[in-house]
C-alpha cells in the first residue's frame, strides 16, 4: 500500500502535459517518488542529527536533494 494517493499522482502527470494517464503509469511514478522520498528523508534525518537536532527542517530536505 502506497502513501501517495493515485489521483494526486495522476494530476501531477496531467499537469506535466499528459493528456491521459494509465493506472500503471501512475503506480510506477508513485513507487519511484516514494523510493526517492525515503532516500531524501533519510539523508535529511542524518543531517539534522549531525547538527544536534531531532527535528528535520526544510533546509535539511533541501541539502539532502543536492
Amino acid at each position: 500500500m502506497s502513501e501517495l494517493p493515485l489521483a494526486a499522482v495522476e494530476r501531477i502527470i496531467r499537469n506535466a502535459g499528459g493528456q491521459r494517464v494509465s493506472e500503471t503509469a501512475a503506480e510506477e511514478l508513485i513507487e519511484i517518488l516514494e523510493e526517492r522520498g525515503e532516500e531524501i528523508a533519510s539523508e535529511a534525518a542524518e543531517l539534522a542529527e549531525h547538527a544536534g537536532r531531532k527535528t528535520v527542517r526544510d533546509e535539511d530536505i533541501r541539502m539532502a536533494t543536492r
